[in-house]
């Protein structure tokens, strides 16, 4: 079997390891990560941003990963040209990130609209979803464009109310008791972990599917909108 180094531990061995979905640091201008196992359209998308500074207009990458079948099938990683190229240290000490990473990639719009066709109509989920979706929000506000339609969850509050007993619900801790081992802050594995905590949160509550989940909790889903956004909240229990 030849191995692919760009392919998802997940997909190479089973023993659950997200360590080589992100970039090599040393090339991340020269090598984007991408991987996809199918070439459908999927609609169930994890989405996780890294920022360049304090300011949620500030994305430098996002990462993807796709659910179809209770499994990800697919995971990307796109790094973005900050409007304003200011990158704080302590954002920097976080994801690795500098400005020369990101000198010759394209701005937010681009970068987005290469996956417009995935967000329509999409479910997506990040962890922490406020954060996420206010830099989505905040990143098209400044280019005067639209927000895509779509609906989102988070999988931080899924975890707080299915997962209740967890001394943390921080990403890093949720991927420990799942056993699974990655770079926090890259955003594709960001992406990926939360794409498989949301799968195990599907089976622990006997939904069908991640966007089943909502109703079986109590959680009212988040929507993106042309004319606004709604937030994703949970009914309090």
């Amino acid at each position: 079997m030849v191995i692919d180094p760009f392919m998802p531990a997940m997909f190479r061995n089973p023993v659950a390891d997200v360590n080589s979905l992100g970039l090599r640091r040393q090339g991340r201008k020269a090598m984007p990560y991408r991987y996809n196992r199918i070439g459908n359209p999927l609609k169930t998308i994890a989405i996780d941003f890294e920022t360049a500074n304090e300011q949620r207009g500030s994305a430098c990458s996002v990462g993807l990963a796709w659910i179809e079948d209770g499994k990800v099938t697919r995971v990307e990683e796109r790094l973005i040209r900050p409007k304003e190229m200011r990158f704080s240290g302590m954002n920097i000490a976080i994801h690795g990130i500098r400005p020369e990473h990101v000198e010759d990639a394209p701005e937010f719009p681009k970068v987005m609209d290469e996956f417009h066709d995935d967000f329509r109509g999409a479910t997506m989920i990040a962890h922490n979803a406020a954060f996420d979706f206010s830099v989505w929000r905040t990143s098209l506000d400044l280019y005067r464009q639209s927000y895509p339609e779509l609906t989102y969850l988070c999988s931080l509050k899924m975890a707080q109310r299915i997962w209740p007993h967890f001394l943390s619900h921080r990403l890093n801790m949720i991927a420990e008791h799942l056993g699974l081992r990655f770079a926090h802050h890259n955003a594709a594995e960001d992406a990926a972990v939360c794409a498989h905590a949301a799968i195990e949160m599907a089976k622990a509550v006997g939904a069908t599917a991640v966007n089943a989940i909502p109703a079986l909790i109590g959680m009212k889903p988040g929507r993106l909108t042309s004319e606004g956004y709604e937030a994703c909240t949970c009914r309090k229990a």
